[in-house]
């Protein structure tokens, strides 16, 4: 349900020279600036730490509606682009692609924010159906990712929905032990890279109670992450994921926390099928921007985890998972008025 990359393959720059392409890979204003950045190569405004790609597809989509003269549209597209939101990494050249995104992050002064989302048996044959072919494939593809980091500034969102099909039984059985060994193992690989701060996927504040995540979240290893993630491409409140994740803070040690806020802003939808809720429901709005100022010592930043404006798979006309859609993202800006 989460699948957020596979939309992005157009104007990826890789490797070392993914610094030197942003220019030719970022859409302009006829100014030679991209729409919704800035000069400065993705340094968003104010004192935040993340990172701003100037090569999304929103701010491909503001250039676009630039171009022709709906410069309404425009404005509202700007309230997505200009903020740091979470790199979906794909399964192909991983090293390469995350020293591309890590390497312009710091040279912008910023760091990137990764969402790693490759699990094998990946969303249980769902909308985004997919991952590694077994655990050897995620173990080398997840090297690859270590090794892109780097010594690099990262906050890392460990593969949204692994735990929560663990215990929702979503995931089969049998797969259950080589998951929870594969999650583990990924925090501490991760771990290695001194600047990269890992949270593991904890679902969101209406799906699993906190005493039923104590566990699964201890052997998925975060007692040696940095903490956990909540609400990830959902839209529960800032305060219902604040009064979740506090409480499963203290199921697991006192572990602090990020939030995705990217599309909470309305809160949840209720208005149709329960099943289907989370996907591209109607009438939600942006959230509260990007940051680490949360005024809550336990939570660490308000993330756009979900890159708003794609979809979240091929519900209510929407397109497939992952692909930008120009009409919901507008209308989630619309609404954060």
């Amino acid at each position: 349900m989460y699948g957020s990359w596979a939309g992005r393959k157009a104007c990826a720059a890789f490797g070392a020279m993914a610094v030197l392409a942003l220019a030719s890979c970022t859409s302009t204003d006829g100014g030679g600036r991209a729409e919704g950045t800035r000069a400065d190569g993705g340094r968003p405004a104010g004192s935040g730490p993340y990172w701003v790609d100037p090569r999304t597809s929103a701010a491909r989509q503001v250039t676009a509606y630039v171009r022709d003269g709906e410069r309404e549209n425009a404005d509202l597209i700007r309230r997505i682009a200009g903020r740091p939101v979470g790199e979906w990494i794909v399964p192909e050249d991983p090293e390469a692609s995350v020293a591309g995104v890590t390497g312009a992050a710091e040279k912008a002064g910023r760091q990137a924010v990764l969402v790693l989302y490759n699990i094998p048996h990946r969303d249980c044959g769902q909308f985004s159906k997919g991952g590694a072919a077994d655990g050897g494939a995620y173990r080398e593809w997840l090297e690859g990712v270590a090794r892109g980091i780097g010594d690099r500034r990262a906050t890392v969102v460990l593969e949204p929905d692994a735990l929560l099909h663990l215990v929702d039984g979503c995931t089969p059985e049998e797969f259950h032990e080589e998951r929870y060994d594969l999650l583990k193992g990924a925090v501490e690989r991760l771990k290695r890279q001194p600047g990269a701060r890992v949270y593991v996927d904890a679902g969101n504040a209406g799906w699993q109670t906190p005493d039923a995540l104590r566990e699964p979240l201890r052997r998925a290893g975060v007692e040696e992450a940095d903490g956990f993630a909540v609400n990830v491409s959902n839209f529960q409140t800032t305060e219902a994921s604040t009064d979740f994740g506090r409480r499963l803070s203290a199921e697991v040690g006192g572990k602090p926390f990020v939030i995705d806020t990217s599309r909470n802003g309305n809160g949840p939808y209720d208005g149709g099928d329960p099943a289907l809720d989370w996907c591209n429901p109607p009438g939600r709005a942006l959230g509260e921007p990007p940051t680490t100022d949360t005024g809550d010592p336990l939570v660490d930043a308000y993330l756009w985890v979900k890159r708003p404006g794609e979809s979240d798979g091929d519900c209510r006309g929407g397109p497939k998972a992952g692909e930008w859609w120009p009409r919901y993202a507008l209308e989630l800006a619309r609404a954060s008025d």
